[in-house]
């Protein structure tokens, strides 16, 4: 199979992206889209059959469910068996954004998207042209990542061709993902509602609009056969290379640490983002902003760029041990499992 791969930059390439994407999704094929948390790999989502290409080709497991993405509220009360007030109101105060809603399944989603769980997750993403699909569709779109199962979530167009060339008949080039990870999961069937997987969207935020929150969970919940939310497996969004999280007061016991690896300097990269080691071949060396957004934005970008230029070794400078680096700190301690 040929990839295209389609520009949106100007109001003409835009259009055709659109027409485009939303001819292969009704036609039952699966295109990778931009939205603004990570690149999408997008199918109709009332389609069991385009679903399942999904997961042929990101060999993802049959467990591990996915998040259908809508525009407008008609449309996610569509997906959905009950709409409580809550939803609504988190609706309103998040979306569109990177907050997705676990609730009831409605009966025309399929099986595939929910791991054959009785909830779903939904989300109203803010990205313009994501948007303008599934308008121009008429049907919402389940996208998990545009990535190989487990791997990094790709934040460019470039990323996804990388790992999909040959998989798929289209990717649309949307610009860089301004949120750079994965949105936040709250299941609203829990009581209070529970974070599943931690976001941008921080417990806290959402607490002063629906009261009392659950932390994040290390797991699906407990008894249950089905996850509720993507996310949740031990091991997700890892670079080749081997990843640790570390903290170092300085340099000396940086190169110490290192050091029980038994490899040479040119094979390890470190991500820094406040204790910036000055000894190390300077094309090895990323330094992200002390900003947990910043962080977010720019992590799976360089754990790309430390792949492509063969590392064997990354460091991750610890984060701050705050709510604002959560998610942050979710998908180091996946990446590194």
């Amino acid at each position: 199979m040929k990839t295209e791969i389609l520009a949106t930059h100007n109001q003409a390439l835009f259009t055709a992206a659109v027409t485009r994407a939303a001819a292969l999704l009704r036609a039952g094929e699966v295109v990778a889209l931009p939205t603004e948390t990570v690149y999408g790999l997008a199918a109709n989502a009332l389609d069991a059959a385009a679903v399942a290409k999904i997961f042929q080709v990101k060999g993802r497991p049959a467990h591990n469910p996915v998040i259908v993405h809508v525009v407008g509220l008609e449309m996610a009360r569509s997906c959905a068996a009950e709409w409580p007030g809550m939803a609504a109101e988190l609706a309103h105060a998040f979306w569109p954004g990177p907050l997705t809603l676990v609730l009831p399944r409605a009966k025309k989603i399929p099986d595939a998207v929910t791991a054959g769980g009785g909830t779903v997750g939904l989300r109203w993403p803010g990205h313009p042209f994501m948007q303008a699909v599934i308008r121009a569709c008429g049907f919402p779109l389940a996208a998990p990542s545009a990535n190989l199962s487990n791997q990094i979530s790709p934040t460019n167009a470039q990323h996804v061709y990388s790992q999909l060339d040959g998989k798929i008949p289209l990717i649309v080039d949307g610009g860089q993902s301004q949120v750079g990870i994965e949105s936040t999961v709250l299941d609203l069937t829990a009581s209070p509602p529970a974070v599943l997987r931690p976001g941008m969207v921080h417990a806290g935020t959402i607490a002063a609009v629906c009261g009392e929150v659950q932390a994040e969970s290390n797991g699906g919940p407990a008894g249950e056969a089905a996850l509720r939310s993507p996310g949740l497996l031990k091991k997700h969004y890892s670079p080749k290379a081997r990843l640790v999280v570390r903290d170092w007061p300085d340099e000396t016991d940086l190169l110490a640490q290192i050091s029980a690896f038994g490899l040479p300097p040119a094979a390890v990269h470190i991500i820094a983002h406040t204790k910036i080691p000055a000894g190390f071949p300077a094309a090895n060396v990323s330094v992200i902003p002390h900003d947990a957004e910043a962080f977010a934005r720019a992590l799976y970008g360089e754990l790309h760029r430390c792949d492509a230029a063969g590392a064997r070794l990354i460091v991750v400078e610890a984060p701050p041990e705050s709510p604002a680096w959560s998610a942050i700190a979710d998908r180091l301690r996946r990446a590194a499992a």
